[in-house]
């Protein structure tokens, strides 16, 4: 019998962040701990009832909890992405869902404490959203930084444009300090799964149309419907980016992304680059390298994965 990898998913649920949740349950690889939120593509409140919406969908509510964290970046004003992704962040899917299920009273970074330092070294972290959480959890407790099996960041990009300025990630640039106190924590094992990677991991509409569950392929049509329009206005291709899912999608199949290990820092004070994530490609700074970066990935590959796990059956121990 496989030992399924102990996960934690921080997420800000938005469209695909809700993907990402989606992939984690239903691949049926992962023991999902918990979940956190957090303030980022819509706000806390919108984030965690996003989270709970989408594990009542699943029928999975009673199994995995949720976990509030952050309302606002640790020295930032908040910056939602509501063009992207919806006033309410998951493009107005589910939008008649009574909502049942509540977060739990613990803390986001109490709760992260806790499961990593009760099993040191079986625990994953998954990142899809800007990074005070952990930052928080680092604050309270340096010494988590020894005792977590990996920290795999949806996040940033060293070879291309950014999403949100010409040079930065939305999910660094909402938080570089968070980002910037991450990467330079100390994690022996640190993954980014950055845009270099995320743009070649395309949902398409005759991807969406393998979805063999009606259920699953409505929602997917719809919250992802706007996020599709807005991709192919900025760049000209019929598809949306699964950036969060790609991340999970790592999690579950490393094999799936190249990695090359170097030191990478977050800009925190530029006018033109904040939030940008530099790699040192030359070792012209001559620091030992933090980060495994992803450089490139298999993307039919991971679709199979995607597409396959979204079409395995629904759990139905919840309504």
């Amino acid at each position: 019998m496989t030992i399924r990898k102990k996960v934690i998913l921080d997420v800000d649920t938005g469209v695909d962040d809700a993907l990402a949740i989606m992939l984690a349950v239903k691949s049926g690889a992962l023991d999902i701990l918990g979940i956190t939120t957090v303030n980022g593509n819509v706000s806390l409140d919108q984030a965690t009832e996003n989270t709970c919406k989408i594990l009542q969908f699943l029928g999975v509510q009673n199994e995995i909890p949720v976990y509030r964290g952050a309302d606002k970046p640790l020295a930032r004003e908040v910056h939602f992405e509501h063009r992207v992704h919806g006033r309410d962040g998951i493009g107005g899917a589910l939008s008649d869902m009574v909502v049942n299920k509540r977060a739990e009273e613990e803390s986001a970074a109490d709760f992260i404490i806790r499961q990593v330092m009760s099993q040191p070294g079986e625990v994953t972290l998954i990142m899809t959203a800007p990074l005070t959480n952990l930052a928080e959890v680092l604050q309270k407790c340096p010494e988590l930084v020894q005792h977590t099996a990996e920290v795999i960041i949806m996040g940033g990009v060293v070879r291309g444009s950014g999403n949100i300025t010409p040079t930065a990630e939305y999910n660094i640039y909402v938080d570089p300090e968070a980002a910037k106190l991450v990467m330079g924590a100390g994690f022996p094992h640190l993954t980014l799964v950055g845009l270099d990677v995320t743009r070649k991991a395309l949902l398409s509409q005759e991807d969406i149309a393998k979805l063999t569950n009606p259920e699953i392929a409505a929602y997917v049509e719809q919250s992802t419907a706007d996020y599709r329009q807005r991709y192919y206005e900025r760049n000209g291709v019929a598809a949306c980016a699964l950036h969060d899912p790609l991340a999970v999608g790592v999690a579950i199949n490393p094999d799936l992304v190249t990695k090359l290990d170097y030191y990478v820092d977050v800009e925190t004070r530029s006018e033109l680059c904040d939030g940008q994530t530099v790699c040192d490609f030359q070792n012209r700074l001559n620091k030992p390298h933090n980060v495994s970066v992803c450089l490139e990935v298999d993307g039919p590959a991971f679709l199979t994965l995607f597409i396959g796990s979204l079409n395995q059956e629904l759990k139905t121990d919840g309504s």
